[in-house]
């Protein structure tokens, strides 16, 4: 794989790590299987991209559309604690509904930003070309995003929100609204999963109706494959493990595809997406069995040693 090629997957990669920390917040720490990610991430590279073509500054664009992930992902939890519909049917009913927002925000299929100033072109250095500049962006609001996440997780409220997640009932004994911490986690998932689909309009060149479908899937892949590779019981390592998953993810997606002997082409990415998914799934328990057979092993020998030192005494 070419440098260009390794500097693309690294710049996808980070992207994705936003909605990796989007996906983890819902899945892991409040406990709610959402799939608005799959509306909310075409809805901020959409407001993004109309936002900057109607002649906004990039960087008010992209705080626009992270607020409009932030007000999808409360109206989900909104239909779960106000009007007690299930999980997952009302992550559903808002993901199917933004569809038809982001045609409206869009007013057509795609909006192109190929002639337009964008956060990247704003912070660009003349001698640095794009494909080194824009993936060393991308690491730095990363980065930020993510020590901002361990900071408030550390604090107060990050806390009554990890303990509605881990326990609600006796988080409501203890006097923690968990209806209130719930529509809170959803809209700072959400609007982490806003804020990666304004960023990958503005490295793409534009938005599309279609550039949601199956970020849900990618971001939960990235969280398993962080979370097996780098296994952390600690909040601060959890939140770095699913950057790693994602850009990782990334890597293995695009060796596959530029593997020539594989004889894989753009068409089998959802092949190796779930191919990978599985792997990452099937790789604790192959872990776990293999731990258990040494354990047994080790075991034997020393009741194997033990009984023939006796018998030599």
């Amino acid at each position: 794989m070419s440098l260009i090629a390794s500097l693309g997957a690294l710049e996808i990669g980070l992207v994705f790590g936003l909605v990796a920390l989007g996906v983890f917040i819902s899945f892991r720490v409040i406990n709610f299987p959402d799939l608005t990610v799959d509306g909310s991430f075409p809805l901020g590279g959409a407001v993004a991209a109309t936002l900057i073509v109607a002649g906004w500054h990039p960087l008010a664009a992209t705080a626009v559309a992270v607020l409009a992930g932030a007000a999808a992902g409360a109206l989900t939890a909104w239909l779960h604690v106000g009007l007690r519909i299930m999980q997952l049917l009302a992550s559903i009913l808002v993901m199917i509904a933004l569809y038809s927002i982001n045609l409206r925000v869009m007013g057509k299929p795609n909006v192109a930003l190929i002639t337009e100033p964008t956060l990247f072109s704003l912070f660009a250095f003349n001698d640095w070309p794009d494909y080194v500049f824009k993936p060393l962006l991308l690491l730095a609001i990363v980065a930020v995003v993510k020590v901002l996440l361990d900071l408030f997780f550390a604090s107060e409220a990050g806390l009554a929100m990890r303990a509605t997640g881990n326990n609600a009932r006796m988080s409501r004994a203890q006097g923690i609204s968990t209806d209130r911490f719930t529509i809170y986690g959803l809209a700072l998932s959400n609007a982490l999963v806003a804020l990666a689909g304004a960023l990958f309009a503005q490295t793409q060149g534009g938005a599309d109706i279609s550039m949601g479908v199956g970020t849900i899937v990618i971001g939960l892949a990235a969280v398993i494959v962080g979370e097996t590779l780098l296994p952390a019981r600690g909040l601060v390592l959890a939140t770095l493990s699913c950057v790693l998953g994602a850009v990782l993810y990334r890597f293995f997606i695009a060796g596959a595809l530029n593997s020539d002997f594989l004889g894989l082409q753009a068409q089998d990415l959802n092949l190796v997406t779930a191919v990978l998914v599985g792997f990452a799934l099937l790789a604790p328990t192959l872990k776990r069995r293999f731990l258990k057979r040494s354990n047994r092993r080790a075991t034997t020998v020393k009741t194997t040693t033990a009984t023939t030192t006796k018998e030599a005494l």
